[in-house]
């Protein structure tokens, strides 16, 4: 396969959108989340004085302008696309240069969908279905955090939960929705991030997958994390975009994924459909086929039935946000928020606010809350949809009309 082009046009809406995203990333820790385009922009762009934020929010300004007045040979995808994550940098920007801008708005135009508050209500019946699954009898959270903690496992059994099951994943993907050849994915466990896992595309069809272990690692959730970070998720949808559309057709602009654009969304909504899309509506017989004779436990029948009563209490994580950032509540009224309606423990609470407090995160949660029914809905059940969702371009609009 032929290497990234180095000849790429500045002056084209293509070359402009690179340079500001790397010449912002230098300005937020994290906002650059991986980049494999052309070596000369970002060697030229680390080398030079930082541009003055309120600078940057102008050039983002003249490239959205320019791109609804026709700039640039794309066509109709490739524009909307562009157009959409230049407009989320717009927005990035005007944050980084200390402009007001409102929560649900900065969340809006940054991810292409307005937040909102998950009633208690729904979350009060998905509290009356966990109740009448879960064992034992007594108070609801104590209960679901003792389950939660038999299925904790130990540093050795995570590490041999990872590679088990990265081995089978992988096997399937590639079966069910190819990997190009020499694709590989580097597992490493860490500590001190506000982040469960995290994924280090480092191009050239290579990821680093990070594994924080800051809190115990659960068998119930190793599964999840798995597919959403490696395969089929993450490191499956940059290594087909780099072939595909990098390699084959020379679209550089996916060459840089940035924080703050909604190509987030679309990556977290179908990372999180990962699991699903590759094993069933059910994956517990099989995962616990894969975890049991590693001596890990995993209770198949409850963990199934608590996985379909629980998934409503993730959403409780964008409610935590926007008592911070949009009603004007303390740290102590979100992990209050947490543990009351997520039934987590303090301390995972806790770290839960720390990745709302980040100053790169803070709005980045709604791209799992608003991603995962975004890209499931658009699925449909079909796996030909979801490899579109790894191969093709997509904005949040195209998922909702779809």
């Amino acid at each position: 396969m032929a290497p990234v082009t180095d000849a790429l046009d500045l002056d084209s809406p293509v070359g402009r959108y690179l340079e500001v995203g790397l010449r912002l990333g230098r300005h937020l820790d994290g906002m650059v989340d991986a980049y494999y385009g052309p070596e000369a922009l970002a060697e030229r762009v680390a080398d030079e004085p930082q541009r003055p934020r309120p600078a940057l929010v102008a050039d983002v300004r003249s490239l959205v302008a320019g791109l609804d007045a026709g700039e640039g040979d794309l066509d109709a995808v490739r524009r909307r696309w562009l157009r959409a994550q230049a407009a989320g940098l717009h927005t990035a920007a005007r944050k980084l240069a200390g402009e007001d801008v409102a929560f649900v708005d900065e969340v809006e135009q940054c991810y292409g969908v307005r937040p909102a508050m998950v009633d208690h209500e729904v979350l009060a019946a998905a509290h009356q279905r966990l109740d009448a699954v879960l064992p034992g009898s007594g108070p609801l959270a104590p209960r679901y955090d003792a389950w939660r903690s038999t299925h904790i496992m130990t540093r050795e059994q995570l590490t041999a939960a990872v590679h088990e099951l990265a081995a089978a994943f992988r096997e399937r993907t590639r079966q069910q929705f190819g990997l190009p050849d020499g694709e590989h994915v580097e597992f490493e466990l860490v500590t001190d991030e506000p982040w469960s896992g995290f994924n280090y595309y480092e191009g050239g069809l290579r990821s680093r997958v990070a594994i924080n272990t800051d809190l115990p690692v659960s068998s119930t959730s190793i599964g999840h994390l798995i597919a959403h970070e490696a395969y089929p998720g993450h490191h499956t949808e940059h290594c087909r975009k780099e072939v595909g559309l990098v390699r084959q057709r020379q679209q550089l602009e996916e060459s840089i994924f940035l924080v703050g654009t909604p190509q987030c969304l679309l990556a977290e909504g179908l990372a999180d459909l990962a699991l699903e899309v590759l094993l069933g509506d059910h994956p517990e017989p099989q995962l616990a086929e894969l975890l049991h004779p590693l001596g890990i436990r995993y209770d198949t029948e409850v963990v199934a039935a608590v996985a379909a009563a629980g998934e409503a209490l993730s959403a409780v994580r964008g409610n935590a946000a926007l008592i911070l950032h949009d009603r004007g509540g303390s740290e102590d009224d979100a992990i209050d928020e947490l543990v009351r309606w997520a039934l987590l423990p303090r301390d995972r609470a806790a770290k839960s606010v720390a990745f709302l407090t980040h100053p790169t995160w803070r709005a980045y949660i709604f791209c799992y809350v608003a991603g995962l029914p975004a890209c499931r809905t658009f699925v449909g059940g079909d796996p030909d949809r979801f490899e579109r969702l790894l191969a093709e371009q997509f904005t949040p609009a195209d998922l909702l009309a779809a």
